[in-house]
């Protein structure tokens, strides 16, 4: 009884203080997934030396240089360039195609971290010639991450990886044509980023980004309960022209939500679906 006690009350406490994060803020935690969410949290209260949540909504409140901290905690930027080759294998094979056949195409990747996709998504363009008439909107509703993707500057000690991603890819180059080297670091290409629009958007609270081609959201929706869930899945069909598409990550699904039926299922292991058009 005492522990059962014990874990309602830290989830009020943690409901709680994602609502003070809300008023305060703006930002909008509070239909993230609860293991994600007490997850950060609990990495930050134990680096704090804080014994509960309730003492972390003071500091939330009266400390916002403890909040910006809590941010980037709360914030998922686990990513890299190329990151699954075979997805963007398949994005050149099924995806470009149909992209080749308008004049103009626009690309969203929501959700966009420090950059590593979207900067892949330009080299691919650049690949098949078609980066000129794309425009491409990189969001993340933390600015502090948006700069630093903005920037486009990454350790050289990843690079490595990335050129393996590359490479498994079918890149049509060498890696290193698309960055400078400078010390221990390494800055994307300015060429590169010429048809980058990076712009804060927040998937819990924002509206539609319109008539997108193509938007890439992957392994975002996995930290999100299934009421948000469905909410962005609508925002991205509202988004998107008829027959465009829409990338999810390995984990993620249409299957079940509302709507599914509405899409077209184009590759399975790379979640990659169509918007169906209409009559």
């Amino acid at each position: 009884m005492f522990e059962e006690n014990k874990t309602e009350n830290e989830y009020l406490e943690i409901q709680l203080l994602l609502e003070a994060i809300y008023r305060k803020y703006g930002y909008d935690f509070r239909e993230y997934s609860v293991a994600h969410t007490r997850r950060r949290l609990e990495y930050r209260r134990a680096r704090e030396g804080m014994t509960n949540y309730s003492s972390m909504q003071h500091k939330v409140i009266h400390e916002p240089a403890f909040f910006e901290q809590l941010l980037l905690d709360l914030s998922i930027n686990v990513t890299e360039m190329f990151r699954d080759p075979w997805f963007y294998q398949k994005v050149r094979e099924l995806v470009f195609p149909h992209l080749q056949t308008y004049p103009f195409v626009k690309v969203w990747h929501a959700g966009c971290s420090a950059g590593q996709e979207v900067y892949s998504m330009a080299i691919m363009l650049e690949e098949a010639l078609m980066r000129e008439r794309t425009q491409l909107y990189a969001t993340d509703f933390n600015e502090a991450i948006l700069e630093k993707a903005k920037n486009g500057i990454y350790p050289m000690d990843v690079v490595r990886q990335y050129t393996t991603n590359y490479q498994a890819a079918n890149g049509a180059t060498s890696f290193s044509d698309y960055y400078t080297a400078d010390y221990d670091s390494v800055i994307i290409k300015s060429q590169l980023k010429e048809k980058i629009l990076f712009s804060p958007h927040n998937l819990a609270t924002d509206g539609v980004f319109g008539e997108m081609h193509l938007i890439f959201c992957r392994n975002v929706l996995i930290y999100f309960n299934r009421e948000l869930q469905n909410r962005v899945f609508n925002l991205f069909y509202e988004s998107l022209v008829p027959g465009g598409f829409l990338c999810l990550g390995s984990k993620e699904s249409l299957r079940f939500s509302d709507v599914a039926s509405k899409f077209e299922l184009v590759s399975e292991r790379e979640k990659i679906y169509r918007k169906k058009r209409e009559g």
